[in-house]
């Protein structure tokens, strides 16, 4: 029944069959008939069907909620019997919030090290996707925020904190500032991350204690494309100490410290709640907690 399940959980993630045949390696037919087949072992219909995918069913809201659960337990079983022949091993996916980007090496480096049978994917994602992601099996682990929005029954592991600069073109009139205010930073032409991302959400919060109106010009869901805006001079930007870091000495551009009161925000490793968790994410935590600088 677990490979029943499996294709079920990626029919729900993926609202389409060929969709989730594919994501499945399987044909269409094969994952329609797997699928039917789980119907008439549990008694009741899961999905709405017609010449598309419509949906799931109560019951299949109520089975995908199992499925996860059960899915979830077996690929831990399989691979605590895994790391018992083999020692850790297998595929880590691993979304991470993009102002941790720069941060992410000093947790996948040393954990590699100690673990080389153990292959990494990172994917930029928003708080919000991490969570969801982590809900549906499709991520693993996730680097976000840890204290400003709710993160629901997840394992924490809290690693640094997040502190903020406003960055703007060696040369512009605050570049020579050894700080700045919130006010200050308010008051530039600001390009800014858009507004799905916590980081932006969490920057409008301290600039709306200044009573400031912000309405950016620019936005992104990249710090690249921020930083570029940034460089020609026209624009500033308030970014993460982690982001202003790459661009030091020769890169035209000034970080500045913003300085009332500075702000940090925690960041760090989330997982599903579950014991016991799978060896890599027990050995990603053990990892997460000896390069804490929290």
């Amino acid at each position: 029944m677990i490979d029943k399940l499996e294709m079920f959980i990626a029919l729900a993630n993926e609202r389409h069959f060929g969709r989730a045949a594919g994501v499945m390696g399987v044909t269409q037919p094969s994952l329609s008939s797997a699928i039917k087949h789980l119907e008439d072992q549990l008694g009741v219909q899961l999905v709405f069907r017609g010449a598309r995918f419509k949906g799931l069913t109560p019951e299949g809201q109520r089975v995908l909620e199992w499925a996860l659960r059960i899915v979830g337990d077996a690929r831990t079983m399989r691979e605590e019997m895994r790391a018992i022949r083999s020692g850790v091993s297998g595929n880590l996916r691993l979304g991470v919030i993009p102002t941790a980007l720069p941060n992410v090496g000093r947790l996948t480096v040393p954990f590699l090290t100690r673990n080389p049978n153990v292959r990494v994917t990172i994917l930029s994602r928003t708080s919000y996707e991490i969570l969801d992601e982590i809900e549906r099996l499709e991520l693993d682990a996730g680097i976000t925020y840890l204290e400003n929005e709710p993160l629901g029954r997840v394992t924490q592991q809290p690693i640094y904190e997040e502190t903020y600069r406003l960055l703007v073109a060696s040369g512009a009139p605050l570049s020579g500032h050894s700080s700045v205010t919130w006010r200050e930073a308010a008051a530039q032409p600001l390009c800014l991350l858009t507004g799905d991302m916590q980081n932006r959400r969490i920057i409008n919060q301290h600039l709306s204690e200044t009573g400031a109106s912000i309405v950016p010009t620019v936005e992104s869901n990249s710090s690249i494309a921020l930083i570029a805006h940034v460089a020609t001079g026209r624009w500033a930007s308030i970014v993460t100490q982690s982001i202003a870091d790459m661009f030091g000495k020769g890169s035209g551009l000034t970080a500045v410290p913003i300085s009332d009161g500075e702000a940090r925000h925690l960041v760090g490793l989330i997982a599903a709640w579950r014991e016991p968790h799978t060896p890599v994410i027990a050995a990603l935590l053990d990892e997460a907690r000896r390069v804490s600088r929290v």
